[in-house]
């Protein structure tokens, strides 16, 4: 009866183990100087060879001519070691005798010398499975064994073991054999089977094992099985499942190019594969692309693609519908190749910036000159309003250019402030970093303006520069009527005060544009009264209290 592949070829020797030169070089030396622990630990996942190991370095610690790091395989510890039933090689699975009756029964083991060898070996697989009452028991004799005892744990799960006894062992680390390097071997298994295969097939195996040589091995006999005599890439894709490469290949050439027709006509094709089989696939296969250096798929790129698959696999894992995660995983992966388009807009901003910021460093440093020259006040936005066409003009100072690209951004942003703002806003200059204008701003128009300013800040900064500053002059619209005479200025009681009141309107005759206006004298309440018995009113002493001369309108008689 043959013997399955993992079995008929385990490693028997140190340079038989597959990717793990660094342990067999360790190992192999310390057998050669003779320095040996009485603990070691080896940890790795699934068929990394660790139990293999533990055997080699059993059978050389029992080898007639040993310890020695090349067992001569003839001897009769060599011959029973490898048949597996060399009394002194003691094997234990902690998976099934993990408790604590199952260690003190191996304790008692350990008090009596060797049947035949110069060393009891004990080889306990999968020790983290011991309970904590079990690895108790272990410390001290793990710790303190006999000299002829030696132990052997292995693991794949390392993190689970106490610290008492890693601190206790020597800890050697079995790496995951590269892809590469299962492909290779199998192929060598395979030229010594005489079974004809190609590369591609078995890189498919090598990776589907993720791994694990003993993976591999498995699956290489159901290929030999399932092919019948060739080992393709289409016999291997049927048995295991999975998607062919080259299909992959293909699905990413139709979501890079935007074809939704090619991806629906995949998913109804592989409806019947298993969703998470296919995202994972995917996965592996941008893997390869990476470090292949695939030019139509930048870093960037497959980030975007790995982000989306493993959404997909959280999916899945509610429970929600195969077809429709992986259709909808497809559909997302399409979709984020629309981000190069806004990668491209952030980089038209940062360019329009930079230019902004150019033309506003050229409009502060232009000569008093060249900022005096006349300017054109409201100029029309061209994007969102469309006004009649109009005459050519000459071209305007740099800064008023400016000024014309703020009311436009600002029409773009919020028409209705828009207008506000070209209506009552008129430039007038910009002078070291500080831009002034004139407003006419009142009542509700005032308020909207104000609540806007955050916006209308930002605008400013943007196009003058982020130092600008704002100073605003206030001017008031001249009413269509004019303004009334006041009354003749009452007589005060005390002559100084009147004398006070005429030395300054001689000086300022001539007020501001805004005024303000004293009340009226000749209401009904008031016209009876003598007119230095108006300046005792309430009304009319808080306006000389708060009298502004220059704003005061004062017309003589002639």
């Amino acid at each position: 009866m043959a013997l399955a592949l993992a079995r008929k070829y385990r490693p028997s020797t140190f340079s038989d183990l597959i990717g793990q030169e660094s342990v067999s070089k360790t190992l192999s030396l310390a057998l050669e100087s003779e320095k040996l622990s009485h603990a070691y630990l080896f940890s790795g996942i699934r068929g990394s060879g660790k139990t293999s190991t533990a055997r080699i370095f059993a059978k050389a610690l029992l080898c007639e001519k040993g310890p020695t790091n090349n067992p001569c395989q003839v001897c009769e510890h060599c011959v029973m070691a490898n048949e597996g039933r060399h009394m002194d090689i003691i094997e234990m699975d902690a998976a099934s005798n993990r408790g604590i009756e199952d260690i003190k029964e191996l304790i008692e083991h350990t008090k009596y010398k060797p049947s035949m060898g110069r060393f009891k070996i004990f080889i306990i697989d999968e020790v983290h499975m011991l309970t904590v009452q079990a690895f108790n028991a272990l410390l001290k004799t793990l710790e303190e064994p006999p000299e002829f005892v030696k132990f052997i744990l292995a693991t794949t799960d390392p993190l689970k073991l106490p610290s008492t006894i890693l601190s206790r062992t020597q800890h050697f680390r079995f790496k995951k054999l590269p892809q590469k390097v299962i492909g290779e071997h199998l192929g060598f298994i395979l030229g010594k089977e005489g079974v004809e295969y190609n590369d591609d097939a078995l890189q498919i195996i090598a990776r589907s094992a993720q791994g694990s040589m003993r993976d591999a091995l498995t699956l290489l006999d159901q290929a030999i099985v399932y092919a019948d005599g060739l080992i393709d890439t289409p016999s291997v894709t049927n048995m295991l499942g999975v998607v062919d490469p080259e299909v992959l290949e293909s699905l990413i050439s139709s979501i890079l190019n935007k074809r939704k027709e090619e991806i629906i006509a995949f998913t109804n094709e592989y409806a019947a594969y298993e969703a998470e089989m296919i995202i994972d696939e995917l996965t592996l296969h941008l893997r390869d692309k990476l470090l292949n250096g695939a030019p139509e798929l930048t870093t960037l790129t497959i980030e975007r693609f790995f982000k989306i698959l493993a959404d997909g696999k959280k999916l899945l894992s509610t429970g929600a519908s195969g077809d429709f995660v992986l259709l909808l995983t497809l559909f997302k992966m399409l979709e984020s190749m629309e981000i190069h388009t806004i990668d491209s807009m952030i980089h038209k901003l940062q360019n329009e910036l930079s230019i902004d910021k150019n033309i506003s460093q050229t409009a502060a440093s232009e000569s008093p000159k060249e900022r005096e020259k006349p300017l054109v006040n409201k100029p029309a936005p061209q994007d969102s309003v469309q006004l009649a066409p109009q005459k050519e003009e000459p071209l305007t100072p740099q800064p008023q250019k400016l000024f014309t690209k703020l009311i436009k951004k600002i029409y773009d942003r919020n028409y209705d402030l828009g207008e506000i703002f070209q209506e009552h806003i008129t430039f007038v200059s910009f002078e070291n970093s500080t831009l002034t204008w004139e407003s006419t701003l009142e009542g509700e128009t005032k308020k909207r303006l104000i609540k806007n300013w955050p916006l209308i800040k930002l605008f400013v900064e943007e196009i003058f520069g982020l130092d600008t500053k704002i100073s605003n002059l206030s001017k008031k619209k001249t009413p269509s009527n004019e303004l009334k005479e006041l009354p003749p200025a009452p007589q005060a009681k005390n002559p100084q005060l009147s004398q006070d009141i005429a030395t300054q309107s001689k000086q300022e005759p001539i007020a501001q544009t805004n005024s303000c206006i004293m009340p009226e004298a000749n209401s009904e309440a008031s016209r009876d009264k003598d007119p230095n018995e108006l300046l005792d009113e309430p009304m009319v002493q808080e306006f000389i209290k708060n009298l502004e001369p220059k704003r005061v309108i004062i017309k003589q008689k002639s």
